[in-house]
């Protein structure tokens, strides 16, 4: 038995807020009856109708990608430019699959892409404060006082404190006159790292996300993707519960 809001949340009907409000709005029946109730629960034998309409419980996929750069993170752009999904092969286009969150068009790296509305929203609501992990190679040679800088936080957006889990310097290329870095964030702000980097004077030249939460990018080439296994799956859901 689950919570009402919670199937319709797995539905892909609305996030679990917004089914909330349909169901206190009296928008849903369950069994041909009305139900404001936010407590209650339901099976899969019981027949959920949304203003009328039964819905459809969605078998759950959940992948990782390995995002190219040239690539937007949407089902779809109103510029045409490819999207995320055009790397999935054709059988999987009709089943519904959005990222979790985003990556910028001209960032690489691991991606999430589900069909599951309660998983999405456990992976982005910042109270679960979920680690993604990044390569940033910035231009210069980045100092120490700019490396406790970024560690202790800094503004962006004209009034927002960035402040990330870690900062670790992975190289510094005198050669090339740039600095590779290990930037972990908690928080899905956008463009965040490359706004932090831009605030202390060395903008990023490339940008990877490497890791989110246990998952890596090992044995996923660039540009292809593969299923995430039942017990990755059941760990990311442990690690999101809210933080105290």
């Amino acid at each position: 038995m689950e919570r009402l809001q919670k199937v319709l949340a797995q539905a892909n009907i609305a996030s679990r807020r917004k089914s909330e409000e349909f169901i206190t709005a009296g928008r849903v029946k369950v069994n041909g009856n009305v139900v404001t109730e936010l407590g209650f629960k339901v099976d899969k034998k019981d027949k959920i109708e949304v203003d009328g309409k039964p819905i459809e419980l969605a078998e759950h996929l959940y992948f990782l990608l390995n995002k190219p750069v040239g690539y937007v993170s949407t089902t779809s752009d109103e510029k045409n430019r490819q999207t995320v999904l055009d790397l999935l092969d054709p059988e999987l286009r009709g089943t519904r699959l959005y990222p979790v969150g985003r990556l910028d068009f001209d960032t690489a790296g691991l991606l999430l892409l589900t069909n599951d509305g309660d998983f999405t929203n456990k992976m982005t609501h910042p109270e679960h404060e979920i680690e993604k992990e990044y390569l940033a190679r910035c231009e210069g040679i980045i100092i120490r006082k700019l490396i406790v800088q970024l560690r202790e936080g800094v503004l962006i957006d004209g009034d927002y404190m960035a402040i990330p889990k870690s900062v670790r310097v992975m190289e510094l290329n005198k050669g090339q006159q740039s600095t590779l870095l290990s930037i972990v964030l908690t928080e899905g702000r956008n463009k965040e790292v490359r706004k932090m980097l831009e605030a202390i004077g060395h903008p990023v030249k490339k940008l990877t996300r490497i890791r989110y939460d246990v998952l890596t990018l090992e044995g996923v080439e660039r540009g292809s993707y593969r299923p995430l296994k039942p017990h990755e799956i059941k760990k990311l859901y442990a690690n999101s519960q809210p933080k105290k």
